[in-house]
């Protein structure tokens, strides 16, 4: 109802209504969840069977500055890893690599079984992330986590898993380790994310 001495204002042709909190909330969902778009064409182009994946593990490098490269070379040289890096995915900390920068690495885009876990039977079903860093020491870049929680939303998505999937190496290792270090908010990290829609 329109009462005298109300004042109507009729919005002309373009003008823009304010946004409903639904709206809003999925604009924050959207500006959250963006990957570059190499690494989203690699999670899906992936040929993931169902079931294939379990769990998603978090680990540091332990070492202040890194790229794939040296990883890669280490984990074949001194560790005898035939398939080289240990890890599906490596994020960097802006120190040999970008502040942020997420890499694909060959064990996802070929399905290969990790090599970050101690059981080969967890390695098996156990995607790895590696973030450049020691934690123990200082915490992940800003970047670092904003990439980790867009990478790990996306993967939980591919992989139809739950939120409850996503580990901290310390937390599924069979054998006891601190990676990925004291200083990695691993709490408010995992409450935070937001599993796929169902």
């Amino acid at each position: 109802y329109v009462y005298a001495g109300q004042r109507l204002r009729i919005p002309g042709k373009g003008a823009a209504r304010p946004a409903t909190p639904a709206e809003r909330a999925a604009e924050r969902k959207i500006a959250r969840t963006a990957l570059p778009r190499s690494v989203q064409r690699a999670i899906d182009k992936a040929p993931v069977r169902p079931g294939r994946w379990k769990y998603i593990v978090i680990h540091h490098s332990g070492i202040d500055t890194g790229t794939v490269r040296n990883m890669d070379k280490y984990h074949r040289e001194v560790r005898h890893m035939e398939n080289g890096l240990a890890y599906h995915f490596v994020i960097g900390n802006g120190k040999g690599m970008g502040d942020g920068t997420i890499t694909a690495c060959q064990r996802w885009t070929r399905q290969l079984d990790g090599g970050h876990l101690a059981s080969e039977a967890q390695n098996k079903i156990a995607i790895g992330i590696c973030l450049v860093g020691n934690f123990d020491q200082r915490r992940p870049t800003p970047k670092e986590m904003e990439s980790l929680r867009a990478l790990v939303e996306a993967l939980l998505a591919r992989c139809r898993l739950a939120p409850a999937a996503v580990k901290t190496h310390q937390q599924i290792n069979v054998v006891h380790t601190r990676c990925p270090g004291a200083l990695f908010p691993t709490r408010s990290f995992l409450e935070s994310l937001q599993g796929p829609r169902r």
